[in-house]
C-alpha cells in the first residue's frame, strides 16, 4: 500500500517540515493483543456478496473450510459492524448450529457449537448482513456526482468489516467470490470474471470469479458500478486500467506504465506473474494512495490517471512510481507475505526500494537515483527524532498496526535495503531476493528468512548488518578523522537533530561504509562497534559514502569538508552532492555548523546542473526563511541574498521548449520557486501572474511543471477573481491532475477573507473526506495563514472531526508541527488532550517534538543567521541598519 500525499499535496516551496504534514499514520496506546486463537486454520472460502448502492447495505453467504488442530466446541473469527443471521458448522455431514456472541473491542465473533467439532476439516457456514460504510475502509461507498460505486479496502485489518474471517495476514486461504449486482454493473476481483448468469432475481446478474491464489485476507477485492477499462497484454497477462465511465479516457499511462514493469519484474525476480490478468483501478473516494490487492490494485485517481498533454513531471513520477510501488507488492506482499504486521516492512521497505529502480530503467532520462538521495535524506532526519521507533517493532490491535505505516516501514527499510544492495552488488543482491521469493512462494517470511538468504548468496555479514539496523531505532554519524598512512579513523554515534538529546554511548551498528573511488568501483569497508579505523582508497578525496547509499550520516574534519566543498561538482556524483548538503544541515540543526556555513554551501552549488541537487540546497533555504528568520527585516535581507545568488542562473536557462529535457524542466520550476516565494523577486511574481492567465485561458499553453510554481505564486498573492477560477477549475474538471492543482492551491491564498472561504470549503461536502485535511495541512504550513487555520480548527472542531477517516485525524494532528512557539505548542499540547483524536497519540509526540526543534533551531541559528546576513553585500540595503 502507498500511503497518501498526494501529487501538489503542497505549494512546491514548503519545507521538509511541512512535507511531513502529509504522511500518514495512525497509533494508540497499548491495550490487551487481539491475536486469533490457534484452533482453526482456513483453507478455503466461498463468498457470495449481494450489494445494495442505494441503500449502502450488503448481504452476504460465506462458506470456509477450515483444519481443527483439535476437537473444540468454539471457533473465534475477525468481524466488525457485521450482523449475523445464522451460522453453523458441518463436519463429515454432521451439522452443528452455532450460537454467537461478538467482542466489539477486540473485533471478534465467537461461534459456540452445542457438542465439540472433531479435529480436522470442518467447514463453517455463515449468512449475514454489513453496511456499505463512507469511513473509506472494508466495503464502502465511493461516490460521483452520477452514482455510487460499492468497493474495497482490507489492508490492514478491515477484511473482517465485509466478511467473518482469520483476518490475518499467515492465515492465508484460496477465495470464491461472487457478486450479485445490478443489470447495468459489472464488478472486478481478484481474478478474471469465470461467468455471468441472469438472476437470481430480476434486474440482477451473478459474477462469479476464477479461485483466486493462496494468499492472506487483506489482499482479496471486489469493486462493483460501471467501471470501463483501457486494455493491453504482456508476457501472456492481460492487462486493464480501470475508472469511472467520464475517465477512462487517462487510463493509456497507466496500462502503458504496467506492461512495462509486468516484463521487468518478470526478468528481475525470476519469478513470472502468477496470474492470468492484472486490473489496475481508479476510485473517486480512497483514503490510501493505492493497494496491491493481488490482481486488482486500486488507486487514488491522482496516482493512476494521466493526460499525457498537459501533465507534469511531478505527476508522471507520482503516478508511474505508484504503479511501479504497487507491482513490485505483487511479489513482495502478495506471493511472499510477512508472517505479522511488525514485519511490514518486509512488503514496504521493498516495494519502495523497487518503486525506484523499476522507473529508473524504464525512464532513466529521469534520474531516479538522485530522487532516490533526496528522499533518503528526509528518511535520516524522520528517524534522528526521539520518537522514532526500529524498522520491526510490536504490533498487536489494529490502531498498532496501522501505525507501523510511516516513513520507518517505508523510508527506512527501503533505504537500508539500498544500503545492503550497494554493498553486496546489485546481482548479488537480485539473485539473494530471488531465493528468498522462490523460498516462501505463497506463503510467509521473517526478516531473518530475508537476510539469511542475502548472506548464503554473498558470503558477507548481511545478517549482522540488516539485524542491527532493523533492530535498533535512529540513525548513526560516523564522526572521521583527518586521514593518514592510507587509514582514516571513524568513531560512531547515534545521531540526534536536537542537539539537546544525548545519545547512549553504547548504542553501536555493523554498517557498510562505502568510499568514492574516484571511479565506478567503490571501496567498501564493515563497520563494527570494536574498529575505530579504515582503510581508505589511494587516490581521490576522502568522501565515505559512495552513491549516497549508507545508512547514516558523515561529519569529516574541516580541511577533508572545504575540499569536498571544492571538488563537488567534479568529483561527486549528483546523489553523493545530495548527500553531503543533507549532511550540512543535519550539522546545523545539531548545533555543529552554523546558517552561514549551509549558506556558504548553498552559494557553492547554485550552479549544479542537477536539478535534484538544488532542489536539496533550496530546501534548507525555505526552512531557514520560514523558521530560523524572524523579522521582516532578517527576511528581507534573506530575499535579497536569494535574489542575488539564484537570479543570474536563472537568467541563463533557455526558454521552455517540448525538447527540454525532464532535469531542465524541474531546473527551471526549482529557481522560479525559489526566486518567487523566498526571492520576492518582482520579475519572477510578474511573470507568475502571466503564466496563470495563460493557464486559465489554455491548459495546454504553457509548460506543467511550471505551471505548477506559477499557480502557487500567483495564488498566494491573488484575489478573489482568481480564487473563484480555481474554484470552477475544481468544480468542474474531469481530469484528477488539474482538479487537484486548482483544489490546493485555493488553500494557499493569504488574503484573510480567501484564507476563510477556503477554510469553509474543506469542512463542507463539496471536498471528498480523503481532501479535507490536506486542505487544512496546507493552510496550517503557510505562516500567513496558521493562527487564521488553528482558530478555524479549534471553533469549527466538530466539523472538523467529521471529515475524519481512519487515519486523517492522525495527518491533522501532525500538521500542527509547523508552529515554532512555546505557547503554540502548549496550545496544541492542550487541544488536543481535551479534545482526543483517535490513534493519534504517537502523531501529537511528534508535532509537539517538531515545534520544540523549531523553537531550538530559531534560538541557536536566528543569531548566526543575522550576523551572516550583515556580511553579505548582496543583503545589505535598506534593510542593514536592522540587521544589529
Amino acid at each position: 500500500m502507498k500511503r497518501s500525499c498526494p501529487p501538489s499535496c503542497a505549494p512546491a516551496a514548503l519545507s521538509a517540515a511541512t512535507v511531513l504534514a502529509c504522511l500518514l499514520g495512525a497509533s494508540t496506546s497499548r491495550v490487551n493483543a487481539q491475536r486469533l486463537p490457534s484452533t482453526a486454520v482456513p483453507e478455503h472460502y466461498q463468498l457470495t456478496l449481494t450489494p445494495d448502492l442505494k441503500n449502502a447495505t450488503f448481504s452476504g453467504t460465506e462458506s470456509i473450510d477450515v483444519v481443527l488442530k483439535n476437537a473444540t466446541d468454539t471457533i473465534t473469527l475477525n468481524s466488525a459492524e457485521i450482523a449475523f443471521q445464522s451460522a453453523w458448522a458441518t463436519d463429515h455431514g454432521t451439522e452443528e448450529t452455532a450460537t454467537v456472541s461478538l467482542d466489539a473491542d477486540k473485533q471478534q465473533a465467537t461461534l459456540r457449537f452445542p457438542h465439540p467439532i472433531p479435529a480436522g476439516k470442518a467447514t463453517l457456514r455463515i449468512q449475514y448482513t454489513g453496511i456499505l460504510n463512507n469511513e473509506l475502509r472494508g466495503f464502502y461507498l465511493s461516490k460521483t456526482t452520477r452514482r455510487n460505486y460499492a468497493v474495497t479496502q482490507f489492508e490492514s485489518t478491515d477484511a473482517r468489516r465485509a466478511f467473518p474471517s482469520f483476518d490475518e495476514p499467515a492465515l492465508k486461504a484460496t477465495f470464491d467470490v461472487s457478486l450479485i449486482v445490478d443489470s447495468g454493473d459489472t464488478a472486478i476481483s481478484n481474478t478474471a470474471i469465470e461467468s455471468d448468469t441472469p438472476g437470481p432475481v430480476a434486474g440482477k446478474h451473478m459474477l462469479h470469479f476464477f479461485t483466486t491464489p493462496k494468499m492472506s485476507t487483506y489482499l482479496l477485492a471486489f469493486l462493483v458500478g460501471d467501471f470501463q477499462c483501457t486494455s493491453g497484454e504482456q508476457d501472456g497477462v492481460a492487462i486493464r486500467g480501470c475508472a469511472t465511465p467520464e475517465k477512462v479516457g487517462l487510463t493509456p499511462y497507466s496500462v502503458k506504465v504496467a506492461k512495462f514493469m509486468l516484463h521487468y519484474y518478470n526478468t528481475y525476480f525470476g519469478i513470472p506473474y502468477p496470474l492470468k490478468k492484472l486490473d489496475l483501478i481508479a476510485l473517486p473516494d480512497f483514503e490510501a494512495g493505492a493497494m496491491e490487492n493481488f490482481g486488482a490494485i486500486t488507486y487514488r485517481e491522482t496516482t493512476m490517471l494521466l493526460d499525457e498533454k498537459t501533465a507534469s513531471m511531478d505527476a508522471r513520477q507520482v503516478v508511474a512510481v505508484d504503479i511501479a510501488h504497487e507491482m513490485a507488492h505483487q511479489w513482495f506482499g502478495d506471493l511472499v507475505t510477512m508472517q505479522w504486521w511488525d514485519n511490514v516492512w518486509l512488503n514496504e521497505g521493498f516495494a519502495t526500494w523497487m518503486e525506484a529502480k523499476a522507473v529508473g530503467v524504464m525512464y532513466p532520462e529521469w534520474h531516479m537515483e538522485e530522487a532516490v538521495a533526496v528522499d533518503f535524506d528526509k528518511t535520516l532526519n524522520i528517524d534522528a527524532q526521539p520518537t522514532t521507533r526500529p524498522i520491526r517493532a510490536r504490533a498487536d490491535t489494529p490502531d498498532e498496526i496501522n501505525q507501523m505505516f510511516d516513513g520507518i516501514a517505508y523510508g527506512k527499510a527501503g533505504h537500508v535495503l539500498d544500503s545492503i544492495e550497494n554493498y553486496i552488488g546489485q546481482e548479488t543482491f537480485r539473485q539473494g531476493v530471488h531465493n528468498y521469493l522462490a523460498a516462501h512462494l505463497y506463503g510467509n517470511a521473517t526478516a531473518e528468512d530475508f537476510w539469511n538468504a542475502e548472506t548464503a548468496v554473498s558470503h558477507k555479514p548481511v545478517d549482522r548488518i540488516m539485524e542491527s539496523l532493523v533492530a535498533q531505532p535512529g540513525v548513526p554519524v560516523l564522526t572521521f578523522s583527518e586521514p593518514a598512512n592510507g587509514r582514516v579513523g571513524v568513531a560512531q554515534t547515534r545521531f540526534f537533530l536536537s542537539p539537546g538529546v544525548k545519545p547512549n554511548p553504547a548504542q553501536k551498528w555493523v554498517l557498510p561504509v562505502c568510499f568514492n573511488t574516484g571511479g565506478p568501483a567503490e571501496d567498501c569497508a564493515v563497520l563494527t562497534p570494536r574498529i575505530d579505523s579504515l582503510r581508505i582508497p589511494a587516490d581521490g578525496i576522502l568522501f565515505a559514502n559512495a552513491g549516497g547509499l549508507g545508512y547514516y550520516r558523515s561529519l569529516y574534519p574541516p580541511s577533508v569538508y572545504l575540499a569536498l566543498v571544492a571538488n563537488a561538482e567534479t568529483a561527486l556524483a549528483p546523489a553523493e552532492r545530495i548527500s553531503l548538503i543533507g549532511d550540512e544541515w543535519a550539522k546545523l540543526r545539531a548545533d555543529k555548523a552554523s546558517a552561514g556555513d549551509f549558506l556558504d554551501l548553498v552559494a557553492a552549488v547554485k550552479d549544479d546542473p542537477s536539478a535534484a541537487v538544488i532542489a536539496s540546497a533550496v530546501d534548507g533555504v525555505g526552512t531557514l526563511y520560514e523558521r530560523v528568520a524572524a523579522s521582516p527585516e532578517e527576511k528581507s535581507a534573506l530575499s535579497a541574498w536569494v535574489r542575488h545568488t539564484f537570479s543570474p542562473r536563472y537568467a541563463k536557462l533557455p526558454p521552455p521548449s517540448p525538447s527540454d529535457s525532464p532535469n531542465l524542466r524541474e531546473l527551471r520550476g526549482q529557481l522560479f520557486t525559489v526566486l518567487g516565494f523566498y526571492g520576492k523577486d518582482p520579475v519572477t511574481l510578474a511573470q507568475a501572474h502571466e503564466l496563470t492567465e495563460k493557464y486559465l485561458s489554455d491548459p495546454t499553453s504553457i509548460e506543467p511543471t511550471l505551471r505548477e510554481s506559477a499557480l502557487s505564486l500567483a495564488s498566494s498573492h491573488g484575489d478573489s477573481a482568481l480564487f473563484d477560477r480555481l474554484l470552477h477549475i475544481y468544480e468542474t474538471s474531469t481530469n484528477p491532475e488539474l482538479q487537484t492543482d486548482a483544489l490546493r492551491r485555493l488553500a494557499v491564498f493569504e488574503d484573510p477573507e480567501l484564507v476563510a472561504r477556503a477554510l469553509d470549503l474543506a469542512v463542507s461536502s463539496q471536498v471528498r473526506n480523503q481532501d479535507a485535511v490536506f486542505q487544512l495541512a496546507i493552510e496550517m504550513a503557510i505562516e500567513q495563514n496558521r493562527a487564521q487555520t488553528w482558530q478555524f480548527i479549534q471553533t469549527h472542531w466538530d466539523k472538523v472531526q467529521a471529515q475524519f477517516t481512519a487515519n486523517m485525524g492522525a495527518a491533522l494532528v501532525d500538521s500542527t508541527d509547523t508552529f515554532c512557539s512555546s505557547a503554540d505548542r502548549d496550545n496544541v499540547e492542550q487541544f488536543f488532550t481535551t479534545h482526543k483524536v483517535a490513534a493519534a497519540d504517537v502523531s501529537l509526540r511528534h508535532a509537539i517534538e517538531h515545534i520544540n526543534g523549531c523553537i531550538e533551531l530559531r534560538s541557536l541559528q536566528e543569531p548566526e543567521l543575522r550576523s551572516w546576513l550583515r556580511a553579505q553585500p548582496e543583503a545589505s540595503g535598506a534593510t542593514r541598519p536592522a540587521l544589529r
